[in-house]
């Protein structure tokens, strides 16, 4: 499968939602590690934690910078087809992956938003298998409410047609 078969792309405004889960989940890991910090100085904790947590922070600045990059990324990496028989799915960064789902074999299919995807008015898509599920990250919401109604119309007719 070649990225460029698969026309659609997510909404651009995916980057700032997945920058802005990424921030909030930076700077709740640096409050832990105040803490710890200030944990290690006021009960005068062991050397080797201090180590640990020193070893811990740089981890996480080194994290948080990849953080910081990696939704610009993600975002060029995924792409998706849908038609009246196959989900296909494009994605990531280091590790490429393409997923083609039979729409005989969908089962359910779902929308998810949570806070940061409602403020930028975007939605999840996620489909369900007997044995495995596949999202669909930060579509517009129309464009996730029709997919949704298109991808449930594909299966109801490949199951009539069964």
């Amino acid at each position: 499968m070649n990225d460029s078969v698969l026309e659609n792309k997510l909404s651009p405004r995916a980057q700032k939602a997945w920058l802005i889960s990424e921030v909030i989940g930076i700077v709740i890991g640096f409050i832990v590690l105040a803490v710890l910090f200030w944990l290690d100085f006021h009960f005068a904790w062991p050397v080797w934690i201090g180590w640990i947590l020193i070893a811990l922070t740089a981890y996480t600045v080194l994290d948080a910078v990849w953080s910081l990059i990696k939704p610009k990324y993600l975002y060029e990496s995924w792409r998706y087809q849908v038609d009246e028989e196959y989900i296909q799915l494009s994605y990531g960064i280091l590790k490429k992956e393409w997923v083609t789902v039979p729409i005989a074999k969908v089962q359910s299919i779902s929308t998810r938003q949570g806070p940061i995807l409602r403020i930028y008015q975007l939605r999840e898509i996620k489909v369900e298998t007997m044995g495995s599920s596949h999202a669909i990250p930060a579509l517009d919401e129309q464009v996730a409410i029709q997919l949704k109604d298109t991808l449930a119309e594909y299966a109801k007719l490949k199951e009539v047609d069964e």
